[in-house]
């Protein structure tokens, strides 16, 4: 080789290694850190408006959902749980502290609640679910009544639920952050919807009318969202 053309080589080659330094060679080869991450809303922060408002989305995702995300990790830090994925987590939880219980809870819901909701809403449910739910009680609409009693009767904080086990649907509510897949819950299930009634999913717009807030909450549920839970259940 020529003595220019390998002193052309060489530099290629030395810039190119020195490349790859500064990238890092553990870029690629670095596992996933452990622990749990908050997850991206699956739409924009304001495409429920009307019906929740983008302030209120701002606050709940990246304020309360993000401090029950840091506060799971503190609590499950340096333990076989930090590896856990979360329904093994909640499965087990009556073997777990308080700050686990209610971190896991919150981020668990949390991520249940915004996918099923959607900007593009559909009135009923569809599929087997809609059958399901006409056949256990007796029509849509004596559906929707039972859930708004549900939620609007959830003393203080928590949630109401939809829950489907062994195919049979029961709704149910809970206190604080706890769960239908808790082994302390009084029902037990795969949840299929939810609704938060705590007061900061809904106190900026509606303030003290949680009645109001449940009645427009059923424009956006995600049904198709709702019918693949029923499915997965089975």
């Amino acid at each position: 080789m020529h003595r220019k053309r390998f002193i052309q080589a060489l530099t290629v080659g030395f810039i190119g290694l020195n490349m790859r330094s500064l990238a890092g060679p553990f870029t690629i080869l670095k596992p996933a850190a452990p622990g749990f991450t908050l997850p991206a809303l699956p739409y924009d922060y304001s495409a429920l408006e009307p019906f929740i408002d983008k302030t209120t989305m701002e606050i709940h995702h990246d304020k309360h959902h993000q401090g029950y995300v840091n506060n799971l990790n503190a609590a499950v830090k340096g333990t076989p749980l930090e590896t856990e994925n979360i329904e093994t987590i909640l499965a087990q939880i009556s073997k777990q502290s308080a700050a686990v219980r209610n971190n896991a809870g919150g981020h668990y819901n949390h991520s249940f609640f915004w996918k099923i909701m959607t900007p593009n809403g559909q009135k009923k449910p569809v599929g087997a679910l809609a059958e399901a739910i006409d056949k256990t009680f007796g029509s849509f609409d004596k559906f929707k009544e039972a859930f708004d009693k549900a939620a609007l009767t959830r003393f203080g904080s928590g949630w109401a639920w939809l829950v489907s086990a062994n195919g049979k649907l029961t709704i149910c509510s809970t206190p604080n952050q706890d769960n239908p897949l808790m082994d302390i819950a009084e029902v037990r299930g795969t949840p299929v919807i939810a609704l938060d009634v705590w007061e900061h999913a809904y106190y900026l717009h509606y303030q003290n009318k949680r009645a109001d807030y449940i009645n427009s909450w059923w424009n956006i549920v995600n049904w198709q969202e709702a019918e693949d839970n029923y499915k997965a259940s089975m």
